[in-house]
């Protein structure tokens, strides 16, 4: 997955959702089963995702933080069931210490990490467990992010975040190969700083980390189509081929099977040029 990710002639690897949560902006209570879960994952694969990402923790505007204990308990089981009948490349969204040690010996290979390993204890657990990582950026923390947020210049601030926690993080013991960044869409950011951070990706992509775009269902897309968090799916493939088409390398994604006939075509187009 490595190296198909930071290969810039290969189209971009999906990333499917997979949230095992009651609170989730878009599918939370969906999967809160275990089963339920797995059968998702199931879905997702059959689709074309390259990765699951699974996550157990909402981190929607206003979301209210849960123990690591009851992080795992949903988490885990998913991870152990998914990685005894796949060898799908899968994801722990978290930003816990204890979850992510936990859910790398269940079987997880990505960390995906919305407070960019800032967390007590999470960079030294990301380094000890020498597997990849995305760090995202965020104005402050979910349950506020989206008070007023404001940037003297977004793009800047989101870029120069975003390169100095890369190389805190291998300061602290992670290979720079193993490194991801996203944006953060939607967390700590107006429909205004979302779009110029989409319009100027190719400037993050030319910090030389592979950059994760997640778009999907987002209150972006609610704002310019006018349409509600189920009916977002033509709105977010176009975010996201936006987002390959600037250079964005794994793209986080609910509706993945349309999101991959959508790519195919435009991936088709580019091997041209």
């Amino acid at each position: 997955m490595l190296a198909r990710v930071a290969d810039r002639r290969a189209p971009p690897a999906l990333m499917g959702v997979l949230n095992v949560t009651p609170d989730s902006f878009s599918d939370g209570g969906e999967f809160s089963d275990h089963f339920l879960a797995v059968a998702q994952a199931r879905v997702l694969i059959a689709e074309g995702a390259d990765i699951i990402d699974i996550g157990g923790e909402s981190t929607r505007p206003g979301a209210v933080p849960i123990s690591a204990d009851e992080e795992c308990a949903r988490v885990i089981p998913v991870i152990e069931q998914l990685r005894r009948e796949s060898e799908v490349f899968i994801s722990i969204d978290t930003s816990k210490a204890e979850v992510m040690r936990a859910a790398v010996n269940a079987g997880a290979s990505l960390i995906n990490d919305v407070f960019a390993l800032r967390q007590p204890g999470a960079l030294s657990a990301a380094a000890e467990l020498k597997v990849p990582v995305c760090i995202m950026h965020m104005l402050g923390e979910p349950g506020s992010m989206q008070t007023a947020p404001a940037y003297p210049n977004v793009v800047k601030a989101v870029l120069e975040f975003l390169d100095l926690r890369a190389q805190q993080c291998v300061a602290g013991g992670i290979q720079p190969q193993h490194i991801w960044v996203d944006p953060g869409f939607g967390f700590g950011k107006t429909l205004a700083h979302n779009l110029q951070l989409l319009a100027r990706l190719g400037d993050l992509c030319a910090l030389g980390y592979p950059v994760l775009a997640g778009l999907s269902r987002k209150s972006m897309i609610g704002a310019l189509t006018g349409r509600d968090v189920s009916h977002r799916v033509a709105g977010s493939v176009a975010a996201a081929l936006i987002a390959y088409q600037r250079g964005a390398r794994v793209l986080r994604v609910h509706d993945v099977a349309q999101t991959r006939d959508a790519l195919r075509v435009a991936h088709a187009v580019a091997e041209l040029n």
